[in-house]
């Protein structure tokens, strides 16, 4: 279920520890405790299902979701042969494509999407059009967007790097520190510019690399230490 729903049930005590109902704030042993909901029991004392660190190359067209009401492929289906359940990290547009971190490790997802720990997400943006760099340079400042109900919503500058420019469009990376939802889309249609792809090739020194795409693979071992902030 969705945490809003395990939130809704453990407040509602619907969920027991070995018989006793649960309260927020509880901690359970997985490998020695019982847990139930409505009666029915959901661990059995077991071992819990290894932690698992995936790096997967997601297709634009593909939703960020275990599941999706509208029948559209998600990223549960390109990860479903891992052998253990894992989830986003984050989120990747449906219309951008590249790295997507999926793991069953709570605290390591949490600490990478805390605003304090914030790592550097590196974008490879294709634009319509000979970009000037008058244009570009403006990605790298400070911008206010006012939305549709009038609510100002600011946007953390950018790292902007040229790659080329020429034959009708205008290709650069660029580097968020302070990453919000659609920021990237938000700040280009905010200057007047059209994107023609955007990928995601790296989350601070974890890079995609030459991985294809609705391919996946697990993390390294040095990769999870950088991202664990072990290293």
């Amino acid at each position: 279920m969705s945490r809003r729903a395990a939130d809704s049930a453990l407040t509602d005590g619907r969920i027991a520890v070995n018989g006793v109902t649960a309260r927020p704030g509880d901690k359970i042993d997985p490998s020695s405790d019982t847990l139930t909901i409505d009666g029915r029991i959901v661990t059995t004392g077991t071992a819990p299902p290894p932690r698992t660190y995936i790096m997967l190359n997601k297709p634009a067209g593909v939703v960020t979701t275990m599941h999706d009401e509208r029948g559209r492929k998600s990223v549960a289906d390109l990860t479903a042969n891992v052998g253990v359940r894992v989830y986003p990290v984050g989120r990747l547009d449906m219309y951008s494509d590249g790295l997507l971190l999926l793991t069953n490790d709570g605290e390591f997802a949490a600490r990478l999407m805390h605003p304090r720990h914030e790592i550097p997400k590196i974008y490879r943006v294709i634009l319509v059009g000979d970009v000037p760099d008058a244009i570009l340079a403006k990605l790298a400042e400070p911008m206010t967007i006012i939305e549709s109900d009038g609510t100002p919503y600011a946007l953390a500058p950018v790292g902007v790097k040229l790659i080329s420019r020429g034959g009708g469009e205008t290709t650069v990376e660029l580097t968020l520190k302070e990453g919000r939802n659609r920021q990237i889309r938000r700040m280009c249609s905010f200057l007047g510019l059209k994107i023609k792809r955007l990928t995601r090739t790296a989350i601070g020194d974890v890079r995609l690399g030459s991985l294809p795409p609705g391919k996946w693979r697990h993390l390294k071992e040095n990769e999870i230490a950088y991202l664990s902030g072990k290293s």
